[in-house]
């Protein structure tokens, strides 16, 4: 069976996960390297390992994750949509079993607010993993004059957690932002529509959804 470290040794998919990132560097688009790529595998497999759910899918999950982003290289726009055809292209040739192809490609094409539904398990563990990597890591802007509200955003943004109870039946996203750099409404104003795709996915999973900023249970 086709493992992570299969994926992240392919030659194809470490070019294209470099050449999408230099991509959206110029076009002013927050961090989208190995570090955000290996976060995202690692807690979208956690969250399903968490919750019980069996290894395969889990390891499955987080290729999903490591492959989310890799459909930037073509274009920013409908990236999960593109992401998706690439790595089945890529996935088929390396010899994946076609129901394995099926549940990664689908969860990377429902990983965006903008189209995104959680149609799987590891649909869901991945739009979970993938909003909750909110940091002011992500940042290249190095100008805080000349910052958007995005760049804002993630810049106050000092602690990101996911946390998983099984027993409870919870996914808690837990933030510490600097209150000084960005509104919490600000936060909501951008990442509304990401914090619903959130809750959806989280009762894919049979799972509440909660979110902590500093301290103070805001859903």
């Amino acid at each position: 069976m086709i493992t992570l470290e299969d994926i992240k040794n392919n030659p194809i998919v470490d070019s294209f996960i470099r050449k999408g990132n230099e991509y959206l560097g110029v076009m002013g688009f927050t961090e989208h390297s190995y570090r955000h790529l290996n976060l995202v595998s690692s807690i979208a497999r956690n969250i399903l390992e968490r919750l019980g759910y069996p290894k395969r899918e889990a390891e499955l999950a987080a290729i999903a994750g490591y492959l989310h982003d890799i459909g930037n290289v073509v274009s920013r726009n409908e990236h999960g949509i593109s992401g998706a055809v690439l790595a089945f292209s890529i996935l088929n040739s390396m010899g994946m079993h076609p129901d394995e192809i099926a549940t990664v490609i689908s969860a990377i094409a429902n990983h965006e607010e903008q189209y995104g539904q959680p149609v799987n398990n590891v649909a869901a563990a991945l739009i979970v993993a993938d909003k909750s990597d909110v940091h002011r890591s992500r940042v290249r802007n190095q100008d805080f004059a000349t910052f958007d509200i995005h760049d804002r955003v993630n810049y106050a943004v000092e602690h990101a957690f996911i946390w998983v109870d099984r027993d409870k039946r919870t996914i808690t996203m837990d933030l510490t932002i600097d209150i000084n750099i960005c509104p919490v409404m600000e936060y909501f104003e951008i990442f509304l529509t990401r914090m619903t795709l959130c809750r959806r996915a989280a009762n894919f999973l049979q799972c509440v959804f909660e979110l902590i900023i500093n301290g103070s249970r805001l859903l």
